[in-house]
């Protein structure tokens, strides 16, 4: 029995040492939080379970009550496809995701990352100052044009995935989120789809619908489960990581100074990056048939929390764990998860962030964050970062031309 709630204030003003007090005093521990949830904190539990699909299920259900199943509590979000169904069913649409996001496919839209990353930046570079949230807007509108949505209303979307997993449940700001932004959303995608199918263009979009599963036609309701779960993971991840990533640098300069003169480390230290900042906090699955796991009795039902922020910080796994070390290597992090769910987007994110951390030590190598003003997300447990973070810097010349967004 532990006393802890990842959703609690108390764990997001302090998400690493919640973590750590909770691994080391049992790293499979029981909470009654939320109805009560098992909490895998060890490397070893969260490896294991993420792997055992038979006992731990990522498929929506009711236990717990309704919504998006990998998160605790639940949100009211549509199905995602394939992250909320399990093997062997769960292969067959993963098999329809990999081919938009392999390293090949990521590899064809460096000019799309390098176009909107270099628009971003060339709209605040010549002001000397900007809020570096606001710059990392680059994951959100790359993965919409990707899509095929409308990408002037790129933070439409933006908002309404960063509020839905950041903001306070019950907050005007998650309200306005679920209730206003979500239909708006909603109804646009569906849209879109309908369109594409009818008028197919070199987009996601019109990819997925001309898909077929178990020799049928792909549903328009199961392509909207699946671009919803591309948008979450899109918009969300990256911007979580690059942001802790510029606060941090600014705080270190001596490694600031060294990925600038050295850009060929920069690489392996987004590895490092992923595994101390672990954007995506932790993922839920449900126990799918009673069974004993690390010598605890899990029944059927049971809701559980599979903590990848922590399991990157067990001293078991990395020697010196709460130290960022951007030499560091073997790095077997679990920023992306593990076994058949692990993230489909991790290389397109890794690219996102490659470009906006070079970019931001290219072109604002001297940037100054003013860190009594910084504001991280007010809900840490699921996705962590700053969502406010004012920058001053030299100013300099824009690079590309000004975008009309349509």
């Amino acid at each position: 029995m532990a006393e802890f709630d990842h959703n609690s204030q108390a764990h997001s003003r302090d998400p690493v040492g919640s973590y750590r007090a909770l691994r080391e005093k049992c790293p499979v521990a029981w909470t009654e939080a939320h109805g009560g949830y098992w909490v895998m904190s060890g490397y070893d539990s969260v490896f294991d379970a993420a792997r055992d699909d038979e006992v731990f299920s990522s498929a929506r259900n009711s236990y717990g009550g309704e919504g998006l199943t990998v998160v605790i509590p639940k949100t009211p979000m549509h199905l995602h496809i394939p992250i909320e169904i399990d093997p062997p069913e769960f292969r067959k649409w993963r098999k329809l995701i990999n081919p938009i996001t392999s390293p090949v496919a990521v590899q064809r839209m460096t000019g799309l990352v390098e176009k909107y990353t270099t628009w971003f930046i060339d709209e605040v570079i010549e002001t000397g100052e900007c809020d570096f949230s606001q710059v990392i807007g680059v994951p959100s509108i790359v993965t919409v044009d990707w899509l095929g949505l409308p990408v002037a209303d790129w933070h439409r979307y933006s908002f309404l995935h960063h509020a839905t997993l950041t903001a306070v449940p019950g907050s005007d700001e998650y309200v306005k989120a679920t209730t206003v932004e979500m239909p708006y959303c909603s109804q646009q995608m569906r849209e879109v789809i309908a369109a594409r199918r009818a008028e197919p263009r070199d987009d996601v979009i019109s990819y997925l619908v001309h898909q077929e599963v178990d020799d049928r036609p792909v549903s328009d309701e199961e392509v909207f489960s699946m671009v919803e779960l591309l948008l979450a993971g899109g918009v969300g991840t990256t911007a979580s990581l690059v942001s802790q990533t510029l606060v941090w640098l600014y705080q270190h300069r001596d490694v600031r100074q060294t990925l600038i003169e050295h850009p060929e480390k920069q690489e392996r230290a987004i590895e490092e990056f992923l595994r101390y900042f672990s954007p995506t906090q932790a993922l839920a699955r449900t126990v799918a048939k009673d069974a004993e796991f690390h010598g605890c009795p899990v029944h059927t039902g049971d809701r559980v929390l599979l903590a990848w922020a922590s399991a990157n910080r067990d001293p078991s796994q990395f020697e010196d764990p709460d130290t960022l070390d951007i030499e560091r290597w073997p790095n077997r992090h679990t920023a992306f998860g593990v076994g058949v769910h692990r993230c489909a987007g991790s290389h397109l994110g890794r690219a996102m962030a490659r470009e906006l951390i070079g970019q931001v030590l290219g072109r604002m190598p001297d940037y100054v964050i003013d860190l009594d003003r910084v504001e991280p997300y007010p809900h840490q447990g699921t996705n962590t970062g700053w969502r406010r973070i004012p920058a001053t810097f030299t100013p300099g010349p824009r690079r590309g031309e000004a975008l009309v967004l349509r």
